[in-house]
């Protein structure tokens, strides 16, 4: 016997815990509120919460109701505004609004139609206004209905039979006069939809379309599906279990969130006075009935977390290929430029980094093969890159589209040394745009970047190619769950590296280059946490992700000389593979802490890169390089192009530039027939709304 009741104990213990497991999301009842409507079914609320809306099936009538405190029914009181549908609807199931509330749907299953009516007010029934109806003849027993975010798509819960979930595609928002049937959902292999949860009486779907939750009088419970793809019934599985209501509610009947999905509201669809109550739930994690919803599941979330990654890497590419483009460059011109003095200024209000510049700027730039001191402060040049880029990527069974647009400045300096080494320094500013998936889910990323390079010879027409830099990120990022949106403020640092070989074999006037080379980085993105949705917020632990690209690849040109300068076009061509190693981002729900982690983000691809652009070196010192580059992989593709600018100036002109805090300016002096002219100029590159500006200055020269 003694055995026995251990094994009860054991077995009594193990089902607790996996109800604890299983229901943990419902934190418990919280309240309950008596409304005028009898045998009530259907229940929605204005976005902001401080209105509710009540249908039944026996008064014919719209019941508003004010809230003082959003979503919470204690504080939910009837006011006057009410509509008499009787004339339209008899026994109203169900009551959706348009995205600002100026249109108003109401449903039902004995006249068997959906009605639409226009409110002159935004969610305000006293100004209501017949307009169409629709479906009706179809045959349809309406129990509930439902809209996608946008209100292209409409879902129709039919209690025809077996019952069925009906997704109609309609032509514009929220019209259903050309709505079209797409798609039907009647339930799992083994069971019905009348099985799983019996008579049916309400349905909603989560904010993003995730989840989709039916209530029914047979069980007593709240049934959860989970979809593959947002408002989409291709592809939903049946959640284990349900929420049981029996405790609580006789018949739930319609079914509501909170905006945020903290907040549960169910109807009690018994017409007894005691029983006619609208009934409220707290969530622990929004729309978290059975189970929180999960982040690695929903695609426009793993785009998101893909995009940071993705993105902090292309930062690097980005900011190489200016200056790779560069060294290419001056070894294709080093016959055809004299390099010449400008001053070149870097500065940081941060005490750390002076001194790193005032310590590594004058030591990168020491040439101890020298002993011509004269010669070590001889000729700099001055040049520009500026980049835009626009890109994409496709979906996949995990991740949702991105769109991407990048825009970035490249500042640089370089000066040859005797031993015809040529090192410079380079200052980027980059702003990257992501959209991501369809809902509105966004990154905007802004970086600096500060790179040093050199190229040397190795012989004749052999040279390598360095650089080493680093880079200062500032991202951010909008997460879309349709009529919930969170918002990040996300910090990283990445330094970053480039090794290339290049070998060049000429004949007459054409060059053949082959080329060889690496990248290589790493990139680090701070903790941060979400605002804007409490029930949806995650917080998003520090994130590592490594960079290592090897390419190979050839490019031609050749050159033609004219009276005004001499024209060079060139075509490039590469193949490169990403062989990064994966990283992985571990987040939690800020509500209640539980924690997912997303593996194996690779983003690795095989991508070939097409580029062709010419150079124009004229004899007035104006130097122009341009080019348009193909990036293009299976999945994705990026169109860039550059457009380059070195001035040669004279010794009465130069070119200053610092970094002070956030903040790059850029001035230019020159005397020109006694009078010196100053140009000044400053962009704030970390903000979400940059400050720049231009300042002219003109005076006589003493």
């Amino acid at each position: 016997m003694n055995k026995i009741f251990k094994l009860k104990i054991i077995i009594l213990v193990i089902l607790i815990l996996q109800s604890s497991i299983t229901f943990a999301a419902v934190s418990g009842f919280v309240d309950s509120k008596g409304i005028t409507q009898k045998l009530a079914h259907g229940i929605t609320f204005k976005p902001d919460g401080t209105k509710m809306f009540v249908v039944g099936m026996s008064q014919n009538k719209i019941f508003e109701f004010d809230l003082s405190t959003a979503f919470d029914i204690s504080t939910a009181t009837k006011n006057s505004n009410e509509y008499l549908h009787f004339s339209e609807q008899i026994d109203a199931t169900d009551i959706k609004f348009n995205s600002d509330g100026t249109k108003l749907f109401l449903a039902g299953t004995d006249d068997q139609e959906i009605n639409e009516y226009n409110l002159s007010n935004a969610y305000d029934v006293s100004t209501i206004t017949h307009q169409n109806t629709y479906f009706n003849g179809d045959g349809l027993d309406f129990v509930a209905i439902a809209f996608n975010t946008d209100g292209t798509k409409l879902f129709i819960y039919d209690k025809t039979g077996n019952d069925s979930i009906k997704q109609y595609s309609l032509g514009s928002p929220f019209d259903l006069s050309n709505a079209v049937l797409q798609k039907e959902y009647n339930g799992t292999s083994s069971k019905t939809l009348r099985q799983i949860n019996g008579t049916p009486q309400g349905f909603a779907f989560s904010a993003d379309g995730s989840k989709m939750y039916v209530t029914g009088t047979g069980t007593q419970k709240i049934k959860e599906f989970t979809l593959s793809t947002p408002f989409d019934l291709s592809n939903v599985t049946l959640e284990s279990g349900g929420y049981d209501l029996s405790g609580q509610i006789e018949e739930p009947a319609g079914i509501a969130f909170s905006a945020d999905g903290l907040k549960l509201f169910i109807l009690d669809f018994k017409n007894n006075a005691a029983n006619r109550d609208v009934n409220e739930y707290d969530l622990t994690c929004g729309f978290g009935v059975i189970s929180c919803i999960d982040p690695t599941a929903n695609k426009d979330d793993v785009a998101s977390i893909e995009t940071q990654s993705e993105t902090t890497k292309k930062i690097i590419q980005h900011t190489t290929f200016p200056v790779i483009n560069r060294m290419e460059w001056l070894r294709r011109n080093s016959g055809r430029v004299n390099l010449t003095n400008q001053n070149i200024k870097i500065q940081f209000n941060n005490a750390i980094l002076n001194s790193l510049t005032d310590t590594l700027i004058p030591l990168y730039f020491s040439n101890d093969g020298n002993s011509d001191s004269n010669y070590q402060n001889s000729s700099w040049s001055f040049w520009s890159e500026g980049t835009i880029s626009i890109g994409s990527t496709g979906d996949t069974s995990q991740s949702s589209s991105k769109s991407i647009n990048t825009s970035a400045i490249t500042l640089g300096a370089d000066k040859k040394g005797q031993d015809n080494i040529i090192r410079g320094i380079a200052l980027r500013f980059g702003t990257d745009d992501v959209d991501v998936g369809d809902l509105g889910s966004a990154l905007d990323m802004n970086s600096f970047s500060l790179t040093f390079y050199e190229t040397k010879p190795k012989g004749e027409e052999r040279f390598t190619d360095h650089l080493l830099g680093m880079s200062f990120i500032n991202s951010n990022l909008i997460n879309n769950s349709g009529s919930q949106s969170t918002n990040g403020d996300r910090y990283g640092e990445q330094l970053y590296g480039s090794f290339s070989l290049r070998d060049t074999f000429s004949k007459n006037r054409l060059n053949f280059t082959p080329k060889l080379k690496i990248n290589y980085g790493i990139t680090h993105l701070g903790s941060y946490k979400e605002t804007g949705s409490e029930g949806l917020n995650l917080e998003y632990d520090d994130q590592y992700i490594g960079n290592f690209i090897s390419s190979v690849g050839t490019s031609l040109d050749n050159t033609y000389d004219f009276e005004v300068g001499s024209f060079i076009p060139y075509f490039d061509f590469e193949y490169y593979a990403d062989m990064s190693p994966a990283s992985k981002q571990t987040f939690s729900y800020v509500s209640n802490g539980e924690e997912f982690t997303l593996r194996g983000i690779e983003n690795s691809t095989h991508n070939f890169i097409g580029g062709i652009g010419f150079d124009f070196v004229s004899e007035t010192g104006l130097t122009l390089m341009t080019k348009y580059t193909r990036d293009q992989a299976q999945n994705s593709k990026n169109d860039s192009f550059n457009i380059a600018l070195d001035y040669r100036g004279s010794q009465r002109s130069s070119y200053a530039m610092s970094i002070q805090d956030t903040s790059a300016k850029f001035s230019h002096d020159k005397e020109l027939n006694n009078f010196k002219v100053n140009i000044d100029s400053h962009y704030d590159f970390l903000k979400n709304d940059p400050d720049y500006g231009l300042y002219l200055k003109i005076s006589n020269v003493n």
